[in-house]
């Protein structure tokens, strides 16, 4: 829960929505993150799990090496990670906004000290007036580099973390229906709370640039849930998206508590 009266939002936001569909890290996207940010913080307080280290590697190096690819990736990740915590402390500076880097792993979440620091640190930091900015530490984890981009983690950090609604940032309008999909012509699931039905409507699909596909996001979800959070899916290509969810200006996924 955020402190006082101001709610606490955790805000994922995927590979896709960083790169707006491009082979680079958009600063335009980040700087709309940040600009939404500072008009909602007095209401909201906000923690960030993000993605697009290795994009952001990959606009700067090409690495040469026969190792296994996933070795590949952690060094980009590896090389990426200072690049995207640069431009994200740079725009958001530019509106009074004070950034912080957390690298977890999911083996954090199994060890109860780990847990308890976690915690700890994540408010000392919001209390402070710095907003933390999360990715998974890929140079000792595998996981989300496989498959995932950081759904999981953002929703085991929801959890942990007890905030009051998590948003996952995506390419698209929210969850659709199968039906919409098959006849091309796609319609979003405004609402449900039923997570086996949205098992039912997905395709498997991953997209370009991340790992997760609406699977993990629907997992996210589940995890959320049964710690009695709501989540939202919306379409974080779209300028202004939280601001325009809060208002149903757009069209999103609402999954709400059972």
């Amino acid at each position: 829960m955020g402190k006082l009266d101001k709610k606490r939002i955790l805000l994922k936001i995927g590979t896709n929505v960083l790169t707006k569909g491009t082979n680079n890290i958009s600063r335009g996207k980040i700087e709309d993150i940040a600009q939404q940010i500072a008009f909602l913080k007095d209401d909201y307080e906000f923690v960030i799990v993000s993605s697009g280290a290795i994009a952001a590697a990959k606009q700067f190096v090409n690495l040469e090496t026969n190792g296994k690819e996933i070795n590949v990736k952690q060094a980009l990740a590896s090389i990426g990670q200072p690049h995207l915590m640069r431009i994200f402390q740079e725009n958001f500076r530019e509106l009074g906004l004070l950034t912080s880097q957390c690298l977890l792993s999911y083996s954090d979440f199994e060890r109860e000290q780990s847990k308890i620091n976690i915690v700890n640190t994540i408010n000392v930091l919001v209390e402070n007036n710095y907003i933390p900015i999360i990715n998974e530490n890929d140079t000792v984890a595998t996981d989300e580099i496989k498959f995932g981009d950081n759904d999981k983690l953002s929703a085991l950090t929801a959890a942990l973390l007890n905030v009051d609604l998590l948003i996952i940032a995506t390419n698209t309008d929210g969850i659709y229906t199968k039906e919409s999909i098959d006849a091309n012509s796609v319609k979003t699931i405004k609402e449900t709370s039923n997570v086996l039905l949205l098992r039912e409507q997905i395709k498997n699909s991953v997209s370009i640039h991340g790992t997760g596909g609406m699977t993990t996001k629907i997992e996210a979800a589940e995890i959320a849930q049964k710690a009695n959070i709501e989540t939202w899916i919306v379409n974080g290509l779209i300028d202004n998206f939280m601001i325009n969810a809060m208002n149903n200006k757009t069209e999103f996924t609402k999954i709400t508590i059972q």
